[in-house]
């Protein structure tokens, strides 16, 4: 008899936490993940009851893609209005708010494309208090199911608690048609499950902080589908079952953020990497996408990461020396002041560091082992990426080095996330440039 799917089990909130056996669920009521969803649209949102008046937002790529399909589809017994955005939208408060000023009443927000639209739409539907839907065009990040998105504003990027959509609905064929840089942008958001466990183990065996090992179990059976064939998914041939592997470990990492309550399971010092570098690069560099980023980022982790683990005396934590100022002068007076808020509310001061650095010296075999179990090597994060074309280094982001070089020094600073970052500032665990 074939093992239950995780998907379906958290859906009708029946998944058992495998260390407690309590009975595990989601906000989110359907989830499809089909060879085609064509001729599905409109029962797959008419079944799950929620009215007649829906938004439909998208962009004008995500439009062509899907977006007029499944409007027209609803239109056909719905009051539909239709909300679409120029390209490459962001997703900050003024958009959120442009949205919102110009949205009819409805029952229900449907988003129509991958990380921004859903985001947006996350937030629109947020403020009106109706439900949110989704129909994915790309597989290019694991925030579909995720209760948090990710929004900018004044310039600071953070993540905001926000609600799981209700339906999310992913037709594999539409996904493989997606440009193969948003392809290769989903395995880079996944490749970095290594570095973030290893980052949030750590924080919980050093600092106490809250850690579950169930968003990891939900990835034990598509994750290693996806690292083993990684390749197949931007083959000419368009493998559709490489594809479900990637949509499933998107939307499983997603419901782990859910039920962790935040994004802790799949963003840590990678992902402080990769917002630095959305908060702070020049102008004049070309725009990588955030899982292109997060995936050279996961790289130069997993090294700090390795560096301090295979010490055979644990590396000695410090007591923060940066100061409000020196924060300020570095990102400026309206980001510095945000800044300075995260960090000074993980800062320790040398006699917490001393205490914990004793006690992790008299644990440190037991410490490390544990560690060393979640954590992935750079090269075998590397290897992945390189077989579906991804990005592996800053250069193939049109980064300059000293860029990625300064983004690793101080991602640390923009949240209180305590991560390798903060344990690995030590020249002596710092990686070899990639």
């Amino acid at each position: 008899m074939p093992a239950a799917d995780p998907i379906e089990l958290l859906v009708a909130g029946k998944y058992p936490d495998p260390a407690t056996g309590e009975l595990l669920g989601c906000e989110a009521r359907a989830v499809a993940i089909e060879e085609s969803l064509a001729g599905q649209e409109l029962d797959l949102v008419a079944g799950l009851g929620l009215g007649s008046r829906f938004a439909v937002i998208g962009d004008v790529d995500t439009y062509a893609a899907l977006g007029e399909r499944v409007a027209s589809a609803l239109a056909s017994r719905f009051t539909v209005q239709r909300i679409v955005l120029p390209s490459h939208p962001h997703c900050d408060v003024a958009t959120i708010d442009q949205i919102g000023a110009g949205l009819d009443p409805v029952d229900a927000v449907i988003a129509i494309g991958s990380g921004t639209i859903n985001d947006l739409s996350k937030m629109v539907a947020l403020a009106r208090d109706v439900p949110q839907l989704v129909f994915g065009t790309a597989p290019s990040m694991n925030g579909y199911t995720s209760v948090s998105a990710s929004v900018t504003e004044r310039g600071f990027k953070r993540s905001v608690r926000a609600r799981t959509p209700l339906g999310v609905f992913l037709d594999l064929g539409v996904l493989a048609a997606a440009p193969k840089r948003l392809i290769r942008a989903g395995l880079g958001d996944s490749v970095c499950r290594p570095t973030a466990q290893t980052d949030w183990l750590m924080s919980h065996l050093l600092l106490d902080t809250p850690y579950s090992t169930v968003p990891f179990v939900l990835l034990a059976d598509d994750e290693p589908r996806l690292f083993g064939d990684a390749a197949a998914l931007v083959s000419d041939t368009r493998d559709t079952g490489a594809m479900r592997a990637l949509a499933r470990t998107l939307v499983l990492s997603g419901f782990g953020m859910t039920l962790a309550g935040g994004s802790h399971p799949a963003s840590q010092g990678e992902h402080l990497i990769s917002h630095y570098l959305e908060m702070m690069k020049p102008a004049h560099l070309a725009e990588a996408h955030h899982g292109e980023q997060i995936g050279v980022a996961a790289i130069v982790m997993a090294a700090i990461q390795q560096r301090v683990i295979d010490r055979d005396a644990p590396l000695p934590l410090a007591p923060e020396t940066l100061t409000r100022d020196d924060v300020i002068a570095h990102f400026g007076p309206a980001l510095g002041e945000t800044c300075w808020r995260e960090l000074s509310a993980k800062a320790l001061d040398a006699a917490r560091a001393d205490a914990i650095n004793a006690r992790v010296a008299a644990s440190w075999p037991a410490i490390r082992a544990r560690l060393a179990a979640t954590a992935a090597t750079p090269a075998h994060i590397q290897s992945i990426l390189a077989s579906a074309g991804a990005p592996t280094s800053p250069a193939d982001l049109h980064y300059p080095d000293a860029l990625f070089a300064t983004a690793v020094a101080h991602a640390r600073e923009i949240r209180d996330r305590f991560t390798f970052l903060d344990w690995g500032r030590s020249p002596l665990a710092q990686p070899e440039p990639i």
